[in-house]
C-alpha cells in the first residue's frame, strides 16, 4: 500500500534499515547502546514501525526483568526511526526528543516489541516544518507487548521537528 507519505527517498531508506545486517552496522556506529542491547527493528512502514528487545544479561535489572532505560530506548527507536525515515526527502531537518513519558503495567521479561503507529502525524509535522520553516512537535505513543501480548509499557515521546535553513 503506497502512502502519500511513502516517497522514494523513503522506501530506500526503508529497504536499508530492514537489512539487519546494515541496520546492525548503523547501529554500531551511531547509536552503540542499541547495538549493544540488541534492538532489532522488525518492521517499518510509513504508517508503523515495531523494535524488539529481549532480556538479557546486558539488559537486565537486581529485579530480574528488563532495566526501565533499556525499554525506553526500544520506544524511542521505534518512534524515532519513523522520523529518520521522513526527514530522507527533502531539505535537512533536525528532530529532538524533548519529553519523555513512561507508565510500566507489567514485569517486562522475555521478548518485549515496542509499536509506534504515529508515522503519519510524524510526516505532517516534517512537511509542515519544511513548508514553513518554524518547528513542528508530535507527541508518539509506542506500546510495548510481551510475548503473551500483554502491555508492559507505554511510552508517550514528544519528538520536535525543525527543518534547517
Amino acid at each position: 500500500m503506497t502512502t502519500a507519505t511513502d516517497t522514494p527517498q523513503a522506501a530506500a531508506f526503508r529497504r536499508q534499515v530492514l537489512n539487519p545486517l546494515k541496520l546492525r552496522l548503523f547501529m554500531m556506529r551511531k547509536l552503540p547502546m542499541a547495538w549493544l542491547a540488541g534492538l532489532r527493528l522488525t518492521q517499518l512502514t510509513p504508517e508503523t514501525a515495531t523494535v524488539t528487545i529481549r532480556y538479557k544479561f546486558l539488559t537486565q535489572n537486581p529485579f530480574r526483568s528488563l532495566y526501565f532505560a533499556c525499554l525506553a530506548m526500544a520506544a524511542e527507536f521505534a518512534s524515532g526511526i519513523q522520523g529518520m525515515m521522513q526527514v530522507q526527502a527533502g531539505g535537512p531537518v533536525s528532530m529532538l526528543v524533548t519529553a519523555i513519558q513512561g507508565d510500566f503495567t507489567k514485569k517486562a521479561v522475555g521478548l518485549i516489541a515496542f509499536t509506534c503507529p504515529d508515522g503519519p502525524l510524524i510526516a505532517l509535522a516534517v512537511a509542515e516544518s519544511r513548508a514553513t520553516g518554524e518547528g513542528r512537535t508530535v507527541v508518539c505513543t509506542s506500546t510495548g507487548v510481551d510475548e503473551a501480548g500483554d502491555v508492559v509499557a507505554v511510552f508517550k515521546l514528544t519528538w520536535s521537528f525543525r527543518a534547517k535553513r
